[in-house]
């Protein structure tokens, strides 16, 4: 495995465990999960939808009020997780795949988590980019708002 001893183990299944219960609550239509998991403190996102970079917590915030209680999924596929753990920061990537109520997602996620001054971690950037996008069909996608 990738970790150094059972400390790091334990701080990846930790890390795992946050994005996995915003994961739930998001395909629930619920999405205070990510609200609460992006730092409020400092926070940027990608996502391949938008053509410019969220630079704070109050816009994305804004965005995530358009599709609360939008987005339904039945189930998701979680794939190949790893984290890389550094001093008071953490990288998580993995796959993404879900048949939404609005989109048939299937992402490359990238989630740097920090280690806040409260001892709290949240995530400070996020990355959702689709994987090989050449081979998708947009035009199925339904409109968010």
């Amino acid at each position: 495995m990738w970790y150094k001893n059972e400390e790091e183990q334990q701080l990846a299944e930790y890390l795992i465990g946050l994005e996995k219960a915003a994961l739930d609550k998001w395909f629930d239509g619920d999405t205070s999960g990510y609200e609460q998991l992006w730092s409020k403190h400092s926070f940027t996102y990608f996502d391949s939808v938008s053509d410019k970079r969220v630079d704070d917590h109050e816009t994305i915030a804004q965005f995530l009020k358009t599709i609360d209680g939008k987005l339904f999924a039945q189930s998701y596929d979680f794939r190949v997780p790893r984290v890389q753990i550094g001093k008071d920061m953490a990288v998580l990537t993995y796959q993404l795949f879900a048949d939404t109520s609005l989109i048939n997602m299937a992402y490359d996620c990238i989630e740097v988590f920090q280690k806040e001054e409260n001892g709290e971690w949240h995530v400070i950037h996020s990355t959702w980019s689709f994987i090989r996008p050449m081979a998708h069909d947009f035009n199925k996608a339904k409109a968010i708002v």
